[in-house]
């Protein structure tokens, strides 16, 4: 089904139109070699669309989160591991840019300023064995040094380090006064304590080159600490500043696979002269509604989000699991979808001649992603039987800021 969009929205969904045929072309070969994917970072640049969420005033495009996810579906269209890659630059700026237009933010307005002139590449990295990734512990150390931390440890699935700048990242720091905390630093991948070391070799996502990322001896200077919270605790600057934009950005691409999916099996149906097949009709309209429901939730999440709604009458663990809800809403839906499609399609889904079968193994990536399925039931049972899965910390605002009280 055919989305409707208002102008704004149509001009940036052009925009991912047309770097979408290369991407498209160019996907199987990325996922067989095993390989990022460059040339297509090099498109989206040249598109301007690495400066997608960066503030007009800054140099970017300006787009808001709604616009946003409409973009990483197209994209996610085209080539999934591309657009997987890409949110994990887009969504980071885009979370950045509403805290600097709420506070003004002079460190955010340099990073975003440098963004808006195509001079930094962003990555997420805070996956690590062992760890939930909802931002309560780090296995990653942080001790003090003078003017800063040495940071110390090894984060797994690090999606765009392949190509990163810089990323944000986490680590854990035993605060003499506050006890535990858990910090969120700005680093420089060039520094030569950054050791990416390849390890990526999976089922699907191949091409977004999630490989492993060493710190040693990492020296971060304090004003480099970004966030700073109690360990084991939900958290609304992480919620507001993190989460409520990670979440949707994964539906949006899981979104974008299962259209793809879709849209190929369509017209394979159509020159096999299937059309009337009634058990044919049924699986596609399964598949259409599912598709249609995902889009609305996240259409949902961003006005939400936008109007701030989701983050001043919620309480931090209703917000979380409203996020959960989101993601695992989408990519749950996406397999659905894909696990429809085998039915109709039969053996033209398993063979590695034709892109379903790459696109059936991308889409089972969104099971293991943040906030997997298990988190969610747990939050999204507990908010509504009224009990408290972790204690929560309480936020004036989005601080997102240099921090002279960080330890």
């Amino acid at each position: 089904m055919r989305q409707c969009l208002n102008e704004r929205q149509r001009d940036f969904v052009s925009l991912a139109e047309k770097v979408a045929p290369a991407l498209t072309e160019r996907a199987a070969q990325h996922d067989r070699d095993n390989v990022f994917p460059h040339d297509n970072y090099a498109d989206l640049r040249e598109a301007g669309l690495m400066r997608l969420t960066v503030p007009e005033t800054l140099g970017g495009l300006g787009a808001e989160q709604g616009e946003m996810l409409l973009v990483l579906e197209r994209l996610a269209q085209a080539d999934g591991a591309t657009a997987l890659a890409y949110a994990m630059h887009v969504a980071p700026l885009g979370s950045w840019a509403a805290v600097w237009r709420q506070t003004g933010n002079p460190m955010l307005e340099q990073v975003l300023g440098i963004a808006g002139k195509d001079g930094l590449v962003l990555a997420a990295i805070s996956s690590e064995i062992g760890v939930s990734n909802l931002f309560l512990d780090a296995r990653t150390k942080a001790d003090r040094v003078p003017g800063g931390f040495l940071i110390n440890g090894r984060k797994n699935f690090a999606t765009n380090s392949a190509v990163a700048t810089h990323c944000a990242t986490t680590a854990q720091y035993d605060d003499p006064e506050l006890g535990p905390r858990l910090f969120v630093v700005f680093v420089d991948m060039s520094d030569p304590a950054v050791t990416v070391h390849q390890t990526w070799d999976t089922l699907g996502m191949r091409a977004t080159q999630s490989n492993d990322v060493v710190f040693q001896d990492l020296f971060v200077p304090e004003q480099a600490v970004v966030q700073s919270v109690p360990i084991g605790h939900f958290d609304a600057e992480i919620l507001e500043t993190i989460i409520c934009w990670q979440a949707p950005s994964f539906g949006a691409v899981y979104t974008g696979v299962a259209a793809a999916g879709l849209e190929w099996t369509i017209e394979r149906i159509r020159r096999r002269g299937l059309t009337r097949d009634t058990r044919i009709q049924d699986a596609i309209a399964e598949c259409e509604m599912l598709l249609e429901v995902n889009r609305s939730v996240l259409a949902r999440h961003a006005q939400e989000f936008v109007s701030r709604r989701l983050v001043e009458q919620l309480g931090v663990q209703e917000g979380l699991a409203r996020c959960a809800f989101v993601k695992n809403t989408c990519t749950n839906n996406a397999v659905a979808i894909y696990r429809r499609l085998v039915d109709v399609l039969g053996g033209a889904a398993y063979t590695r001649t034709q892109p379903f079968e790459r696109l059936w193994r991308d889409v089972q990536a969104g099971l293991i992603m943040p906030i997997s399925n298990h988190m969610a039931q747990e939050l999204i049972g507990a908010t509504a039987l009224g009990v408290a899965v972790r204690p929560v910390a309480g936020a004036d605002g989005p601080a997102l800021a240099t921090t002279g009280s960080a330890g």
